[in-house]
């Protein structure tokens, strides 16, 4: 059993940074790959972005490239999520996710466990 829990979601202005943390339990977090989505209402999660067990492979959508980075201390079984310039349109639940078998680029539901989320809102 793995438990992630988010922390650091809040409200910030716009053109504002976050730093979301997700802290994993288990004893392989080395081996997981590690994913954040986000969830907006009335709408379907998306995929933000992912990080392979190494850190030498990361991914993101488009819509956040330039502006989000992903990274991880395995050392402390956390991934975090650094926002900068964040955008009204960035408001949502974000989740963490792990892949425990370590796909390089899992899709949603390729991921075997989820955080219970945490909000981040962007006022304009």
């Amino acid at each position: 059993q793995v438990q992630l829990v988010e922390s650091g979601g809040g409200l910030v202005q716009a053109g504002g940074s976050l730093r979301l943390s997700c802290a994993a339990s288990g004893r392989t977090f080395s081996v997981y790959t590690m994913g954040w989505f986000r969830q907006a209402p009335g709408k379907e999660r998306e995929f933000v972005t992912s990080i392979t067990w190494s850190g030498g492979s990361t991914y993101y959508a488009d819509s956040v490239k330039g502006r989000f980075t992903i990274s991880r201390d395995n050392a402390k079984n956390t991934v975090y999520l650094q926002m900068n310039s964040l955008k009204p349109e960035d408001t949502a639940v974000y989740y963490c996710a792990a892949d425990l078998h370590g796909k390089r680029y899992p899709t949603l539901y390729e991921y075997d466990y989820w955080g219970q989320g945490t909000q981040v809102t962007v006022s304009s």
